[in-house]
């Protein structure tokens, strides 16, 4: 069967998101009002695995080797079936 699984990385909280201070500087200059402004990556991977079970394992692991550092990352994992 094949998935998409759709990860979405972000910073733990506490870790220093200079693009995110830089977005919430330059959006307070055209006139916006914000309280914080977070980054985050999303990255979305299609894959065979015999089952869902199997695809969310296999995700898991991408992420706990390449795709986010556990030191300073969070990340989330959506995943369904596609045709």
């Amino acid at each position: 069967m094949q998935y998409q699984a759709d990860v979405t990385i972000e910073l733990k909280s506490g870790m220093l998101d200079p693009e995110g201070k830089t977005i919430k500087r330059a959006l307070e200059h055209l006139g916006y009002e914000t309280n914080n402004v977070k980054t985050a990556k999303k990255y979305t991977i299609e894959l065979q695995a015999d089952d869902i079970h199997n695809a969310r394992e296999n995700v898991e692991e991408m992420c706990q080797k390449l795709i986010a550092n556990p030191i300073i990352h969070n990340y989330s994992v959506s995943l369904r079936e596609i045709e």
